[in-house]
């Protein structure tokens, strides 16, 4: 079985990334951040998307986080939103992270690392075993930093419009 080796383009490593939670002063950069994920993606946002994922991240009451990478310069260049899920045959929570995006110009980076990273600590810090998250199989770059973490699911996922 011949593999395709996917070559990241090689940046400086960003040490002074920095994770934090996104801002409520912040909406310009994440809209343009959630837009181009969402592009990446080739998903069309519908008009009341962005106020209702805005809504979440600031809504005390629901368990859905935004935080941002900054470099050196307190420039926001990526984001993750997560989310707690219930786990049935677990009979807990896992992390889910919903979305990760770090800007092209500085993938390769550890930004988007440092984000995952950041995940995970929030999954510690709440004595929550597992985190997971989804991607599409043509995301090459990014599955090689998956991949880093460990060994993929043999899950399949159907997701399927509600009539």
């Amino acid at each position: 079985m011949n593999k395709t080796i996917i070559k990241l383009p090689i940046h400086t490593i960003m040490p002074n990334t920095s994770i934090r939670p996104l801002k409520k002063s912040e909406r310009a950069v994440w809209e343009q951040l959630f837009t181009a994920y969402a592009d990446f993606y080739n998903v069309t946002l519908e008009p009341d998307t962005m106020d209702s994922v805005w809504s979440w991240i600031f809504d005390s009451d629901n368990e859905f986080w935004c935080d941002v990478a900054e470099d050196s310069e307190q420039q926001v260049v990526g984001f993750t939103q997560y989310q707690l899920m219930h786990r049935s045959l677990g009979g807990g929570m896992v992390v889910y992270l919903s979305d990760l995006y770090v800007n092209p110009e500085i993938r390769g980076s550890g930004a988007g690392r440092k984000l995952i990273d950041h995940v995970f600590q929030f999954a510690r810090e709440h004595n929550i075993t597992n985190v997971r998250w989804l991607t599409q199989d043509f995301n090459y770059a990014a599955r090689q930093l998956y991949d880093s973490y460990g060994r993929r699911s043999d899950f399949i996922l159907y997701s399927f419009p509600v009539d």
